[in-house]
């Protein structure tokens, strides 16, 4: 069987499996988990076991061999179960500039083990406490060694970096102001963490559940085979990898938007005030019913990006569309559930209030929602550049 219907036949057996794991962590494991601020290390073990980690792989180097629009419904299953898709979704994509653009020999010594989960590649090192968005401003340097790099500077809201074998890192070869752009003179390099010298953490307690960290070089040598592609060219790398990123989290956040809907239609037919359910008056009823349509619009959108992505396509437009849609029906779906519970929404026993703040976060990374209208404006609309 192949074409749609084999898409929606293996898209169907992908929700069925996901739905099998995350009963196994209901929504109590995962308020636990908040609350410790620890790694949801159970769940990511058995999800790496069903070998939907290694989705996106190709199957030459062991992995699923599978799509984009395949691998979103994965976490788009793990969020609409009431999990958290962030504590495992960079082993789905962070691998995709090795495979694009490293060697051969790089993608047969590291793909086969990330796709099995014997290695982790979960972090990914590009933001700096003076440069955010501004990525072309990072200082972090690799300075060019006899056997390899020389690494110095820091990185900061790297998430999951302690429970990461690997991590890319982009750092300046090139001083800026040395380079023929400002996009050019910096490089991507494939860390392993386990064995470089140097490396500091330091933990950030952050409103979400993200392991998120400051990370320290201090002249931290790494081997010249470390270096994905060619030195000087990985910021076009970076943003090479960003399509599926946005795609990905659009999928979260859909899978975010539909928990809110569900549980906050069944608490709104549920509980009774005055005599009546509340849902049962057009006030709680609508933000409820609009909430949906958007999730549902959005949704389409995911499939355009997915679709046009999977195909080989241009589709920086509507990756970035999708995930500002998807964001902001998100957080339309957790404001309307929060508003339904009332007081129990703010209540840690119902659970709201961690997806919630979950959510919330993707109006601000991995790329915020006025940068998304900034790039809209100038890209699509052929307006100036507002920045």
């Amino acid at each position: 069987m192949t074409g749609p219907a084999a898409a929606s036949e293996l898209r169907r057996d992908l929700r069925q499996l996901v739905d099998r794991i995350c009963a196994d962590y209901p929504g109590s494991y995962w308020q636990e988990v908040d609350a410790e601020r620890r790694y949801p290390e159970e769940f990511v073990d058995a999800l790496t076991g069903t070998g939907c980690l290694g989705a996106l792989v190709p199957e030459e180097y062991g992995g699923l061999g599978l799509g984009l629009g395949d691998a979103s419904v994965i976490l788009e299953g793990i969020n609409a179960a009431g999990g958290n898709a962030g504590p495992v979704h960079a082993q789905l994509y962070t691998m995709g500039s090795l495979l694009r653009h490293g060697s051969e020999e790089q993608k047969r010594r590291y793909l086969p083990p990330i796709a099995s989960g014997e290695l982790r590649l979960q972090a990914f090192g590009v933001t700096e406490p003076t440069a955010g968005t501004d990525t072309t401003s990072i200082r972090t340097t690799a300075r060019r060694t006899g056997d390899g790099y020389v690494i110095n500077g820091s990185k900061v809201f790297i998430s999951r970096v302690q429970h990461s074998d690997l991590m890319l890192l982009l750092a300046r070869t090139t001083p800026r102001d040395e380079a023929a752009k400002k996009s050019e003179g910096m490089s991507l390099f494939l860390i392993d963490l386990r064995e470089a010298e140097g490396v500091g953490l330091r933990p950030i307690r952050t409103m979400v559940n993200h392991e998120t960290n400051e990370v320290f070089f201090d002249d931290v040598h790494v081997p010249a085979d470390s270096l994905i592609g060619e030195e000087g060219r990985g910021f076009r790398y970076v943003l090479d990898g960003m399509n599926a990123e946005r795609i990905l989290i659009a999928s979260e956040c859909i899978g975010d938007g539909r928990w809110f809907v569900e549980r906050a239609s069944k608490y709104a037919s549920e509980r009774v005030v005055f005599g009546r359910p509340i849902g049962q008056n057009q006030g709680v009823q609508f933000p409820i019913a609009r909430a949906h349509v958007n999730v549902e619009a959005a949704d389409l959108m995911r499939w355009r990006a997915c679709d046009l992505f999977d195909a080989g396509e241009p589709c920086g437009a509507e990756a970035n569309m999708a995930k500002l849609l998807a964001a902001d029906a998100s957080w339309e779906a957790g404001n309307a559930a929060l508003q339904t519970h009332g007081g129990y929404g703010f209540a840690a026993e119902y659970d709201i209030e961690r997806k919630f703040r979950e959510t919330r976060l993707y109006q601000v990374a991995p790329v915020s929602t006025n940068l998304i209208l900034a790039h809209i404006g100038q890209h699509v609309l052929k307006m100036p550049r507002s920045f």
